[in-house]
């Protein structure tokens, strides 16, 4: 039997996350979440302007119903990225927070030194950290024993939608984890989520693929679709690949006598 998926101790039934970055609306954001089914949420905390006093984000999502996943998307060194995290702990948002280094504008390539200095930080700050990283074997088993709660590794550049380019490093990241491997960036389609599923990835976040969708709420049930077949595909053992044809019934001949009533 299939069992719910597991992080620091926390329990979430679906194994899709969402973002809520580049919607149109935030009417659509949240009905478009409500499709996913997702029930753990990322906001980018150095992309909310608190000082005008406006509603934000944070007071659109409804904080009974999804566990919010403060990230710090923007913050390009080590030390931004956990003065953020800090600085969502002291709001009273969350101890959790998704990990994000990146220094470099044009690919958006996740900072492998800086990602691993700040994880040490926050790890021993009683942080519960879900580094977004390079398919990085390496790296990926570094951050799992220093005490991270999941790693992330990139399916291809975020918000690319280039879909699973790094495939064979993401079999490589899952099958030396002892702890949850969440696909995060450029999956595109249901069926990239689905893929991911497949070999055995425990979640998959996903943004700009719902939210830049013609129909982000449309969209969002097609990821969770796709995230649901992709899971029990995985479970159910899909079949072994083989070089050349088998055929479905028997070649041999069959007696005549046998066809007979």
């Amino acid at each position: 039997m299939d069992r719910d998926l597991v992080i620091a101790g926390k329990r979430l039934r679906s194994r899709l996350m969402v973002g809520t970055g580049k919607y149109r609306t935030m009417d659509e954001m949240v009905r478009a979440i409500e499709a996913s089914g997702a029930e753990m949420v990322t906001v980018a905390l150095k992309r909310i302007d608190f000082s005008k006093g406006e509603r934000t984000i944070l007071d659109y999502i409804d904080w009974t119903r999804y566990a919010i996943l403060p990230n710090t998307a923007g913050c390009k060194t080590a030390e931004e990225a956990i003065y953020t995290a800090r600085l969502a702990r002291s709001m009273g948002l969350s101890d959790w927070v998704k990990l994000e280094v990146i220094p470099d504008s044009k690919y958006l390539l996740p900072d492998p030194i800086g990602t691993l200095e700040a994880a040490k930080v926050l790890v021993k700050e009683g942080f519960v950290v879900l580094p977004y990283i390079n398919t990085d074997p390496v790296l990926a088993k570094r951050l799992e024993e220093i005490g991270t709660a999941t790693v992330m590794p990139l399916a291809s550049p975020i918000g690319s939608g280039q879909g699973m380019i790094t495939f064979e490093q993401i079999k490589i990241i899952i099958e030396q984890a002892r702890i949850p491997v969440v696909v995060d960036a450029g999956l595109g389609a249901p069926s990239d989520a689905s893929l991911a599923m497949e070999i055995g990835a425990d979640a998959v976040l996903i943004n700009s693929a719902i939210a830049l969708a013609k129909d982000p709420v449309g969209m969002g049930e097609a990821m969770k679709l796709g995230v649901e077949a992709g899971r029990k595909a995985y479970m159910a053992g899909r079949m072994p690949k083989k070089a050349y044809a088998s055929a479905s019934s028997p070649q041999e001949e069959i007696p005549a006598w046998s066809l007979r009533s």
